[in-house]
């Protein structure tokens, strides 16, 4: 029964990372207004009720990738020893993933750049970092701070926001990873 329910939802997890492939892939190719979920579906090989029972529109299959790193960055922190501050605890887990990710791919850079162009995504990108800033505030929570969770979580959310646009216009001259951790030591003084 476990071998079941665990191929299982590696098919599905394999499922939704194909359909967000495809997704970014075609609004790349051709725009967000130029594409359909049906073209999404058949470039996924996939039928729209299929689509349908894993994401709710095409912006939730273009920005699935960033809410599932959203995910693994809370995860990372909670994971941080007991003994960090809550800011060093957010920094250190920025930086593991980083690490971990490694630099993304001309789509990541050109995918951030449509969010700032196109409502929809922009609108659908700021829900994805109200959720993790509220599920940050959590895992820190217990953690020294001078500042109440959810305002350093905001602070924090802040920071890897403004280091990943300024690594977009920078037209990648450094890299993400040194771009993110310097804006969050700017802003670390009073939070450190």
């Amino acid at each position: 029964m476990d071998s079941t329910v665990g191929l299982r939802e590696r098919k599905k997890a394999e499922t939704r990372q194909a359909v967000h492939e495809a997704t970014l892939r075609l609004v790349v190719e051709h725009g967000l207004d130029a594409v359909t979920v049906e073209a999404i579906a058949d470039a996924a090989n996939i039928s729209r009720r299929t689509f349908s029972n894993y994401f709710a529109g095409k912006e939730d299959a273009l920005l699935y990738g960033e809410e599932r790193r959203m995910r693994v960055l809370v995860d990372q922190v909670r994971a941080q020893p007991a003994d960090h501050t809550a800011w060093q605890a957010l920094r250190a887990a920025a930086d593991a993933q980083l690490r971990t990710t490694g630099e993304p791919e001309r789509e990541w850079s050109q995918r951030t750049r449509l969010a700032k162009r196109h409502p929809s995504l922009l609108a659908r990108q700021l829900a994805t970092m109200a959720t993790a800033e509220r599920d940050l505030a959590e895992a820190v929570s217990t953690r020294e701070s001078h500042l109440p969770p959810r305002v350093l979580a905001g602070v924090f959310m802040t920071g890897l926001r403004l280091g990943m646009f300024q690594w977009s216009e920078d037209e990648q001259a450094r890299t993400l990873h040194e771009v993110v951790l310097e804006v969050l030591d700017q802003i670390a003084g009073p939070f450190g």
